[in-house]
């Protein structure tokens, strides 16, 4: 049998793994304890064909219904024969890093991310440190209805071992990894802004910042199990920029990241929002004058803005576009030998650090190196990317048919490319996470932008939109 690992085939069609694990709304399918029982059962034992012994990892976001998902989770797991350990709050980064410098078997991360509080999901890496393939994804989810059989046997079993508080020092290792990727940096005269979003990197960031001589406030620092990502942290970051800005505030920056931290967002210090496409543009810049960006290349997907690909091009790099998902971004560098790569929305992938999946809390780490060593602000740094306007328009959906079976919506797509020709672009997708298409429209007309985006969007609500 293949082993748990990086290595990625083309998807196949699926029911419960979507483009970054398996996610739904807490206590129902397939989140309910019976199916989290069974997911955890037949990780385990696919696990115990390729690992002996089993050793998993679990960790979790602040979530109230992460600690009974990990336990529930545990519990299967357990009855395949796999042994146990908890990390405890930690983000989902920490997770992947620490899955491969203990020798455990896989690494699980109970998270929805930038979901609110009452979603939750599992993600899975390999022993490897990187997500599973769609492939190996796809074995499991055979394997999990298989073992839903056998949800009787769950309902007796206990409520399996206590997950929290986790080991500490598997937090600490952790923590002090990130702190050597920027050893030897002076980071004494930077005074930050960050947004924990009431999530997972409130566990980390005391053990980075301060120790790095980082002057540092912390917000949304506070987790009560249903505050996670609610009106701050990644998907609200007008909030941090709005604080950095004020009169007398002196801030050099404003970081936020997402329940998860696997993804960054920043200010600089006039309150302007600087996204991944902004932070792809300065570390590549970056990497390149020290020799370490791979064949001048960087890869983004298909929502990073044309204004990017035209910023790198005119510093001689070139950019690559993949599938929305960190998982297609990485699959697409080790394809190429890109060492940089990342997505708009912030995560941001850096393989000459050895990391194995998007880290929000490094991604901080490598801008404030860039700043610290090139003796410049952030609003410097970035100061020549000429966005084109963008719209992104999010439509709530009953079911994700397929595009080419819904001809009005492909009519109103063709007519939306063939105005724009060259001068734009047209993204039409579903999330893999949620039940939303998303259509992005990009033009040098924002007359045509909107229009356009106007005309997907209705011809998607009126044929599936709920």
């Amino acid at each position: 049998m293949t082993a748990l690992s990086s290595k990625n085939t083309p998807s196949q069609v699926r029911q419960l793994f979507g483009t970054d694990g398996i996610r739904g709304v807490a206590g129902e399918y397939p989140l309910d304890a019976h199916t989290v029982f069974a997911i955890g059962r037949a990780l385990g034992s696919r696990l115990s064909e390729t690992h002996s012994p089993t050793r998993v990892l679990i960790g979790q976001d602040t979530r109230e219904s992460s600690e009974w998902i990990s336990r529930a989770l545990a519990r299967g797991l357990l009855s395949a024969g796999a042994e146990v350990a908890s990390a405890g709050v930690v983000t989902t980064p920490g997770v992947a890093y620490l899955t491969r410098t203990h020798g455990f078997s896989a690494g699980i991360v109970i998270s929805a991310s930038h979901n609110p509080w009452m979603d939750n999901g599992i993600k899975v890496f390999g022993a490897d440190g990187f997500k599973l393939s769609d492939e190996i994804e796809h074995q499991i989810e055979a394997q999990i209805f298989y073992h839903l059989e056998e949800l009787e046997r769950a309902e007796s079993e206990g409520e399996g071992p206590a997950m929290l508080p986790g080991e500490e020092n598997l937090r600490d290792d952790y923590a002090a990894w990130l702190r050597s990727q920027v050893e030897g940096i002076d980071f004494s005269r930077f005074r930050v802004l960050l947004d924990c979003a009431n999530g997972a990197a409130s566990s980390i960031v005391h053990l980075v910042f301060p120790p790095l001589n980082v002057a540092t406030v912390f917000t949304h620092i506070s987790p009560t199990g249903r505050n996670i990502n609610a009106n701050c942290g990644a998907l609200h970051p007008g909030e941090v920029a709005q604080k950095v800005a004020q009169p007398g505030a002196r801030f050099d920056l404003g970081i936020t990241f997402d329940g998860d931290a696997d993804r960054a967002l920043f200010s600089d210090a006039q309150g302007n929002i600087v996204n991944g496409d902004a932070v792809l543009l300065l570390a590549a810049r970056d990497m390149q004058s020290h020799g370490k960006l791979d064949k001048d290349t960087v890869v983004a997907t298909t929502m990073s803005n044309m204004g990017l690909e035209a910023a790198l091009k005119r510093s001689g790099i070139h950019m690559l576009r993949a599938a929305v998902g960190d998982k297609y971004v990485l699959e697409e560098m080790q394809k190429t030998g890109a060492t940089l790569g990342g997505e708009q929305s912030g995560h941001i992938l850096f393989m000459d650090s050895d990391a194995t999946t998007g880290d929000g809390i490094l991604t901080a780490l490598r801008v404030l190196e860039v700043l610290a060593r090139s003796g410049k602000s952030l609003a410097e740094l970035v100061a020549d990317l000429k966005v084109f306007p963008q719209v992104i328009r999010n439509i709530k959906v009953r079911e994700k048919t397929p595009l080419k079976d819904l001809p009005a919506v492909m009519t109103a797509i063709h007519a939306a490319e063939k105005d724009l020709g060259e001068s734009g672009r047209v993204v039409v997708r579903y999330s893999g996470t949620e039940r939303l298409a998303r259509v992005m429209i990009e033009a040098e007309s924002e007359e045509k932008m909107s229009h356009h985006a106007a005309a997907i969007s209705e011809a998607i609500q009126q044929t599936i939109g709920i």
